[in-house]
């Protein structure tokens, strides 16, 4: 019997008023797998995960960590990065991150030992008396990142980490999920860097307009969301082949497309009998970034704008707050 969901969200909806930030939306997060909430700016997704978190209510559906319902108990096994900063500005980083350590309920010993590997691990040791404000936002997020890690959390929630980040300190937060993963922690990740979701992710759900519009396999996805196409590298002419209806060059190569009911079986048995030789055949699979793109045309053009859903937001609870 496989082991039961991490995370397990059940017909989930949270609207302000007559705009729906969330709408019915289902979804399961195995344990120790990497996995991926995407979506355009405004689709729902720092919204879906403070409700996960339980920061905010939902009005309909269910949110289940460990199988139960997200309580004080299941936080503390939680680390929680969110988009936004929330640092003491005029903090020290290390008594900072004693501190965060101590409300986990470690003893002050443990708490300053954990400090110590944490800032060494994060590369930021020699920073340890420094103020939040003296610091770079890449450093920033680094200091976040590390509160996210106190108590080695069974589950880390990671709302866009990657933000303000050069590309070594990139691999730094990569390296440091994986070696969480292998430890038995399950990671989920919000990003709109569609390159790091496919390195390091298993399983993706994507929302648009609040509502799921892909959700499975990484692999799988980018598959079911590919042409026929093949890159072919051959001295063969391939515009005698009947089947083949384009072809552009690529790489020194070519990109062969296909008539419909035709494929890469077909022109390989061309080939064959043409005896042409062969340096290279290889099926394309179309990226994720490129899969991300064409679903939410085809959901409905362009995204809404993160700050326009944010100011009607902000309107309809004022307008609540002043009846």
């Amino acid at each position: 019997m496989s082991a039961p969901p991490v995370v397990r969200v059940t017909s989930l909806s949270k609207s302000y008023g007559t705009f729906a930030a969330v709408s019915d939306v289902s979804f399961e997060v195995a344990r120790s797998e990497v996995f991926a909430l995407l979506g355009p700016n405004g689709a729902g997704k720092t919204t879906l995960i403070r409700m996960l978190m339980d920061i905010t209510r939902p009005d309909q559906g269910t949110v289940e960590v460990f199988g139960q319902r997200v309580d004080g108990g299941i936080k503390a096994r939680v680390g929680y990065l969110p988009e936004e900063r929330g640092l003491y500005k005029r903090a020290q980083i290390g008594d900072l991150l004693e501190y965060y350590a101590r409300l986990k309920g470690r003893s002050a010993p443990d708490a300053r030992a954990l400090t110590s590997a944490l800032l060494a691990r994060l590369e930021l040791a020699p920073w340890a008396k420094k103020k939040v404000t003296d610091l770079s936002k890449g450093m920033q997020q680094k200091v976040q990142f590390m509160t996210a890690l106190i108590g080695d959390p069974e589950l880390l929630v990671l709302d866009e980490p990657f933000t303000g980040l050069d590309p070594v300190n990139v691999r730094l937060f990569e390296d440091v999920i994986h070696e969480r993963r292998a430890a038995g922690a399950t990671v989920l990740l919000s990003t709109h860097q569609m390159n790091k979701v496919e390195e390091l992710c298993d399983r993706a759900l994507m929302i648009h307009h609040g509502r799921r519009v892909l959700y499975g396999a990484i692999r799988q996805l980018m598959r079911d969301h590919s042409d026929d196409s093949v890159l072919v590298r051959t001295a063969a002419d391939l515009t005698q082949a009947p089947f083949v209806t384009g072809i552009e060059p690529e790489n020194g190569a070519v990109r062969v497309r296909f008539a419909p009911g035709s494929g890469p079986s077909e022109l390989l048995g061309w080939l064959a009998a043409q005896r042409a030789e062969v340096e290279e055949f290889r099926h394309m699979t179309t990226p994720l970034e490129d899969v991300f793109v064409r679903v939410v045309e085809a959901a409905g053009g362009t995204a809404r704008s993160s700050n326009e859903d944010a100011s009607q937001a902000a309107r309809i609870v004022g307008t609540k707050a002043s009846r």
